[in-house]
């Protein structure tokens, strides 16, 4: 259960419109040739004693999000509003004031950890770091500390080698109380851990948090432990958030195509579930190179299809994902030659029907179109792959079958959910904040 925060109207974190772009150097004097977009324009607010969950796959750019925001990497632009003011602007003496407001616990403790340095002379440093002593009462402090997280005052002399994962999670979440923060960034915390651990540190966390009033942005890819933490959720997809809502909410009456994809790849104990076999179709987009419009739509199931036809939409689904491949890489029809047990090098002796159809069976397109008009535009595409003319398949797919998704970026509209998606199943674009929600749009 999530920790039943008491939202205030000022939230202590307003994040707007951040973005972290990575540039890409090459070309013969290594110029900047293009930029990797790990965050592109995402916001939200973190209000005092509330967790804030961030989830999305690995390379969505959620951990990049932690690391501009407490400025441990400098972000591309945007404003980070702490207590109402903005840390990007702080020289190095302000940053480090923010640093005891602010604290990070990471995926993987061990690589946050000196081996040369005991437990408690890891948790007591950044007292040391900010100036608070004697040597004594930093011990004394890193002692208390380590009792609080249930753990034993003697474990401040040993080292972090004789500690298992989930002591040293405790440890780390130790350190990162130790200067009493009032925010505290987890980055994929429990991931690393075991079940049963998981839910030890999890409950942990919980305590902690109501003890102390903490604002927590809590990152992870578990859909699971996101329910089990986290009051509010931002869905994150290739570097922008598509939707945010409370998490009941979410998980109930999800609105984004990705959010709900995300919902059904979780394991159940319902083993006749047909959601334990789902899997989204088509390539992650390069985020140095991220798709026009919607950047979901070379993925989504629910794309939107054409007005002028009519078909199945796994079927569109699937053209979908043949326009996006020849797109991105070519088309061999000697390749599928052989898969149909031809091995002659000769075309004329490979019925071209025959290439075709392996064609389609290769990308799950239906052996005809149930919409006459569009399996006439189909066909004549693969009859441009067959005769070697990749690109002019590219164009008439291109031409013919074009979507919305494709053309435009949606942005955050506004659901009858009454919470944002950035999706154009939804209305218009949102001009406003809905009330009780955060900014959040994507640019």
């Amino acid at each position: 259960m999530s920790s039943g925060m008491r939202r205030s109207e000022d939230p202590l974190v307003q994040v707007r419109n951040l973005k972290k772009h990575y540039p890409i150097s090459g070309g013969m004097f290594s110029g900047e040739i293009g930029r990797v977009k790990a965050v592109d324009g995402i916001s939200f607010d973190v209000g005092a004693g509330e967790t804030f969950g961030l989830v999305g796959e690995s390379g969505c750019g959620k951990s990049t999000v932690a690391t501009s925001m407490l400025r441990l990497e400098e972000p591309t632009s945007g404003e980070v509003l702490f207590d109402g003011e903005d840390i990007t602007g702080y020289d190095k003496k302000q940053l480090k004031g923010f640093r005891r407001e602010a604290q990070m616990i990471f995926q993987n403790p061990d690589s946050s950890f000196d081996p040369r340095m005991s437990i408690g002379e890891s948790i007591a440093e950044p007292l040391k770091i900010h100036g608070v002593g004697p040597r004594e009462r930093r011990q004394t402090i890193a002692e208390n500390l380590l009792e609080r997280i249930g753990m034993s005052a003697g474990d401040v002399h040993r080292y972090p080698h004789e500690l298992s994962g989930g002591q040293k999670q405790r440890v780390a979440l130790a350190r990162a109380l130790v200067v009493n923060p009032r925010l505290i960034v987890a980055d994929e915390p429990v991931s690393a851990l075991d079940v049963s651990v998981q839910a030890e540190v999890l409950s942990l966390l919980k305590e902690i948090q109501e003890a102390f009033d903490l604002a927590v942005l809590f990152i992870s890819h578990d859909m699971s432990v996101i329910r089990e933490v986290c009051d509010r959720v931002g869905v994150m997809y290739l570097g922008r958030i598509v939707e945010v809502a409370e998490t009941e909410t979410l998980f109930e009456d999800p609105q984004h195509p990705y959010t709900r994809a995300l919902l059904k790849s979780v394991p159940t104990l319902d083993r006749t579930d047909q959601s334990l076999d789902f899997q989204l179709t088509g390539d992650v987009p390069n985020p140095g190179n991220p798709p026009a419009g919607c950047n979901f739509h070379t993925r989504c199931p629910e794309v939107i299809p054409p007005e002028e036809y009519d078909f199945e939409q796994e079927a569109w689904r699937s053209v979908m994902d043949l326009r996006v491949f020849l797109e991105r890489r070519e088309l061999h029809p000697e390749a599928y030659k052989e898969a149909a047990g031809f091995e002659s090098e000769d075309d004329a002796e490979v019925p071209p029907e025959e290439i075709k159809a392996e064609i389609r069976r290769e990308h799950d397109i239906p052996e005809t179109l149930t919409d006459a008009r569009a399996e006439s535009v189909l066909d004549e595409a693969l009859t441009h792959v067959v005769d070697g003319e990749p690109d002019e398949a590219k164009r008439l797919l291109s031409e013919k079958f074009e979507t919305v998704c494709s053309l435009e970026d949606p942005g955050l509209q506004d659901t009858e959910a009454g919470h944002p998606a950035a999706c154009h199943l939804h209305g218009s674009e949102i001009h406003e904040e809905p009330p009780g929600s955060p900014a959040t749009t994507d640019d």
